[in-house]
């Protein structure tokens, strides 16, 4: 699989469609790079532009980029409400997959040392990529910002890791760094003060405000004993912020950036900012994700918000989305779509093209036509997901059952366990195609030569062995799809018991033709151990399956009965 790295560089003007599009035209004609997200802000005269792909082309288009910046924005000009200190600010590199943040710091160590050395513009790295303990921290390295940075490049303490240490008033300076991904979330206030909105900044970020004597806004700073100001840490950790007034849409916002959503996620940051406003006399009235978000992240706000209303979390991840959406008011300034603003959305195209996309009509037509794939294996995938659905939507019918409010966790928690096994099975569907042309390719690879002919025997072996795990991974899958469907048929709302037996049927039916799929791709497989062995739980399989559909069956029909 490719390597790919994420990268997210501002630059210092967010008015001028042309000069941004100037810049983003540099990007879109490096090979191997995806232009993801341009999100321009008038009031902040910054645009963030984010871009993946594999990590040589990243650093390619990031310094063509860079390279164009420095030549159509004059920093001498440049105002806007976020802090920054050149004319692309800051261009971080996060690691989205098959590579290590240490690897993504030493790619973006490559770059700065480029545009010091090419564009003679001063770089400082920063976060894990940083050459000093103490620059780490970006708000270190912009400390002054662009009017302080004359003098700041004449302190020896402050000689940039690459580029000279000379002032040059069009590009100023640049940090070049490497980090988690970092999600830029504001929140919307009903005030146009930014002064309290820099309140609830400093309530909420990690940082805090600093500690005063008497009066909390004009009283002297504490000090510690080694003359240290002393400061009282905010409610979140991970968490940046401060508060400022956007002109175009004529409120206050306390601006977030949030560094690790696994510590501090976006409704948590959401919820406690919503506090703290109400606190001070204020009211949030939604909010704005700048850049793009992990699905992850709006997923979990999903369920989060799911929960408060005590409901069933085991909903389609489009539902969880949409909660998220709703609930964070992410539409309160403009629409919000997710298709352009979650990350994985956005990747979806550098991948193969997806069966489970394709509309119910389409996948019948396509399993008819001539094409070999899909075939028996993704069937019996797509059949065990219908099945393990079907036990789902019991138990979330159950949730939301008049008179039951009582047991809706209880529901959720099936609901969930059901929407994993179907986003399992359903990832399957696609996996048994894969399968099988992993096996197609390695037939076609060339045997002139008897290196070539042991290389393509080991190809067809490798591909064969895989084509036998996947069909057995649907086996089981959909074998435990039989708890859900078993506890909905016992426990459940008693008007939809059909529904989960016909979900029995499903999964019963894809455990035997995955079961199929095995034995066949299993024929004229060398390692005889590992086939013996997945076969003996294949047939292990086989005969629970029958033991549950019959127990399943019996009640159903014993309820339907009566």
């Amino acid at each position: 699989m490719k390597q790919l790295i994420e990268c997210v560089p501002n630059f210092s003007e967010g008015r001028d469609m042309g000069v941004i599009k100037s810049i983003t035209d540099e990007i879109e004609k490096v090979e191997g790079v995806r232009l993801l997200d341009v999100d321009p802000g008038a009031a902040t005269n910054r645009t963030v532009v984010t871009l993946v792909g594999t990590p040589d082309a990243v650093i390619e288009a990031a310094f063509r980029a860079i390279k164009k910046a420095s030549e159509v924005i004059d920093m001498s000009r440049h105002h806007g409400e976020h802090p920054r200190f050149g004319g692309t600010d800051v261009c971080p590199l996060v690691p989205i997959s098959n590579i290590s943040m240490e690897e993504t710091a030493r790619f973006a160590r490559k770059l700065a040392e480029r545009v010091g050395k090419e564009l003679e513009i001063p770089v400082y790295c920063y976060e894990n990529a940083a050459l000093i303990p103490e620059r780490r921290n970006l708000a270190n390295c912009r400390s002054g910002e662009y009017e302080g940075l004359p003098k700041k490049l004449e302190d020896p303490h402050w000689k940039p890791d690459f580029g000279p240490s000379r002032f040059n008033p069009r590009t100023g300076a640049i940090a070049i760094g490497a980090r988690d991904f970092l999600v830029a979330y504001n929140v919307n206030l009903n005030t146009t003060s930014t002064r309290r909105a820099n309140a609830v900044a400093f309530d909420i970020r990690e940082k805090g405000r600093p500690v005063r004597e008497g009066n909390p806004i004009t009283g002297k700073i504490m000090k510690d004993e080694n003359g240290n100001e002393i400061w009282a840490p905010g409610a979140l950790k991970a968490c940046k912020a401060i508060g400022w007034f956007i002109e175009e849409y004529g409120i206050a916002q306390v601006s977030i950036n949030l560094t690790n959503i696994s510590i501090t996620s976006v409704h948590e940051a959401f919820e406690v900012a919503c506090i703290k406003a109400a606190e001070r006399g204020m009211r949030v009235t939604g909010s704005e994700l700048v850049g793009l978000v992990p699905k992850n992240a709006m997923t979990a706000a999903g369920k989060y918000f799911l929960r408060k209303q005590q409901r069933s979390v085991g909903v389609s991840e489009e539902e969880l989305i949409k909660i998220a959406v709703k609930s964070l008011g992410l539409d309160d300034l403009k629409p919000f779509n997710p298709r352009e603003k979650i990350i994985e959305y956005l990747l979806e195209d550098l991948q193969d093209k997806k069966l489970v996309g394709l509309t119910a009509e389409g996948f019948a037509n396509e399993t008819a036509s001539e094409s070999p794939a899909p075939g028996g294996g993704s069937v019996s995938a797509y059949i065990a997901a219908l099945g393990v659905s079907l036990g789902t939507m019991v138990a979330n019918l159950s949730s939301h059952k008049s008179g039951w409010d009582e047991r809706w966790e209880e529901f959720s928690v099936w609901a969930e366990k059901g929407q994993k096994l179907k986003d399992e099975l359903l990832f399957l569907v696609d996996e048994d195609t894969r399968a099988f042309n992993k096996i197609m390719d390695a037939f076609g690879l060339p045997k002139g030569t008897e290196e070539e002919k042991a290389m393509r025997t080991a190809a067809i072996q490798a591909a064969t062995r895989y084509a036998i795990e996947v069909p057995f991974r649907t086996m089981q899958k959909a074998f435990e799809s039989f708890e859900i469907i078993r506890a909905m048929v016992e426990t459940g709302n008693p008007n939809s018991v059909t529904d989960a037996g016909v979900g029995a049927l499903c999964c019963r039916s894809a455990v035997i033709g995955a079961y199929l799929n095995v034995k066949i791709n299993g024929a004229g497989f060398k390692d005889h151990v590992f086939l013996d062995e997945i076969l003996e739980k294949a047939d292990e399989l086989m005969h629970k399956t029958k033991i549950a559909e019959d127990t399943i069956l019996a009640a159903v029909l014993e309820k339907i009965s009566k």
